[in-house]
């Protein structure tokens, strides 16, 4: 706190001038207490929020009342952004998705609606002086997580509070307290009331937290992700009385945890934490269970579940309110986290490593560490040989590299090009000839002008010989194509159709 002294001596001097009380609260006090620097300076006052307009105006640079409404009126001064929220005392009607905003009159009451004890501490202005009504202090040296009232009251009038304690577990490593817990397991079909937007915003900062399972499992254990994620505990599949294949609910975790070591740096291809890679690490396998299917002999097949898998991460990501390039992003992962399975087991043609990294695109790097985290055999033989199949499908794509174009694979012709050759306008037959050009770039590399000219008005011929698709018959393909990824069906020598339990 000594950097931000002066700054927390100032505004605290500006309201008690006015005759009103101001404390830094919450988050910020927390981190101090635990060593850390918070990125938020959050404050409470007993000032109604024109009050704190009027006073913001005449201290800081500038300021907004985007969230007026619930009493909270923004400033910024120098380097220095901050937050400052009338006392309030908010509560949930049991049909409403939004809260009540009623005002308080005391720093005690106001602090008695925080989610927990660790977040209900406070330093008064100017003074700085150390409030802590429940026992804040005492709780977080013991990393405990504890509502400063009844947990039933606290998570009823938010719900929201039940997802905080998941996410505290993961970002701090704290556990949740008996009572809390109970509460949160009875209550946990309350979170359907709050908004998707506001869950989602709470998956996420777990998701991105240094540990991220102990959340998931508060959440699974509770009861929580049937309502927010309930293709999660859905991986807990049965074991058979054959006891042959794992479970995918604890799989799925591991290979979260060995997302998370493979990412790298700030200066890396994938940087962490990415949300990105970690959305879809626990959710690759989320197809399993609508695809599960016993075999003769014992075995479990899960037939096609990276494409029903795709779907269902669409499906949730789009419920939760996520933007189109993460579900997107997710999505394509999910769908493409098998194409490598089989690749120790024969060689791949050049054209088939073209094809995985013009499939994967730009999410090639994550692909790459998506797929050495699916590995979670206790084999270690079985392990090295996938390890290793991988290090040189890796070397071969360098290699190519080296030759080509890889990332930015498109036809020796351009769609003027081929106008001209053909003799025809531009249209949907332009289309079908680049795409053409397209696959026979991705089989052979590169060919050149005179090589990929002779090709094309073979191809040209044979249609027009064979009475092919006319411009109005064919539909969708335009100059510039379509990426191979639209057609999760192309040609591969990768074992399509999904995986046994063997080979998980």
């Amino acid at each position: 706190m000594v950097p931000l002294q002066p700054l927390l001596t100032e505004l605290g001097s500006v309201f008690s001038s006015a005759g009103h009380r101001l404390a830094l609260v919450g988050g910020p006090v927390r981190d101090a207490l635990l060593g850390r620097q918070s990125p938020d300076l959050d404050f409470t006052t007993d000032a109604r929020p024109e009050e704190t307009i009027r006073l913001l105006r005449g201290w800081g640079d500038s300021h907004w009342d985007i969230g007026k409404a619930f009493g909270t009126i923004g400033a910024r001064k120098g380097d220095h952004v901050v937050e400052v929220t009338t006392y309030r005392a908010d509560v949930y009607r049991e049909d409403s998705r939004k809260p009540q905003v009623a005002f308080g009159d005391t720093l005690e009451a106001d602090l008695l609606r925080r989610d927990f004890t660790v977040n209900a501490m406070a330093l008064e202005l100017p003074e700085l002086t150390f409030v802590d009504p429940y026992g804040g202090l005492a709780d977080l040296t013991a990393g405990l997580l504890r509502t400063p009232g009844a947990p039933e009251i606290s998570f009823g009038d938010d719900p929201l509070r039940m997802m905080r304690g998941a996410r505290f577990a993961a970002q701090l490593g704290f556990s949740v307290a008996p009572e809390a817990l109970t509460a949160m397991t009875a209550m946990a079909d309350r979170i359907s009331i709050v908004s998707a937007e506001r869950v989602r915003v709470e998956l996420e900062k777990l998701l991105l937290a240094p540990d991220p399972r102990p959340g998931l499992e508060l959440l699974v254990s509770t009861g929580l992700a049937a309502h927010v994620l309930p293709e999660l505990p859905a991986l807990k599949l049965e074991i058979d009385e054959h006891h042959r294949h794992k479970d995918v609910y604890e799989h799925s975790l591991i290979v979260l945890e060995q997302a998370i070591a493979l990412e790298d740096g700030p200066d890396g291809p994938v940087p962490g934490p990415d949300l990105v890679l970690r959305l879809a690490a626990i959710l690759h396998d989320i197809g399993k269970p609508a695809t599960r299917r016993f075999e003769e002999g014992g075995g479990v097949s899960f037939h096609h579940h990276e494409m029903e898998g795709a779907k269902l991460t669409t499906r949730r990501m789009k419920a939760l309110r996520f933007d189109k390039e993460t579900i997107q992003q997710v999505s394509r992962l999910v769908q493409l986290h098998l194409r490598f399975h089989g690749y120790g087991d024969g060689a791949w043609t050049d054209s088939a490593v073209r094809r995985y990294v013009t499939d994967a695109g730009p999410l090639l790097d994550r692909l790459h560490k998506l797929t050495r985290s699916d590995c979670t055999t206790r084999n270690r033989r079985k392990a090295s040989r996938l390890a290793s199949a991988y290090d040189d499908l890796e070397l071969r794509i360098a290699e190519l590299r080296e030759r080509e174009e890889l990332d930015a694979v498109r036809p020796d012709l351009d769609g003027n090009q081929i106008m001209e050759i053909l003799g025809i306008p531009a249209g949907r037959d332009v289309g079908r000839a680049w795409k053409f050009l397209k696959d026979l770039r991705l089989d052979r590399g590169q060919i050149g002008y005179d090589e990929a000219r002779e090709a094309l008005v073979a191809w040209w011929a044979g249609e027009q010989a064979s009475a092919g698709p006319t411009a109005d018959q064919t539909s969708g393909d335009r100059v510039g194509g379509t990426s191979d990824g639209d057609d999760p069906s192309g040609a591969t020598p990768a074992r399509r159709g999904g995986e046994t339990t063997a080979s998980a």
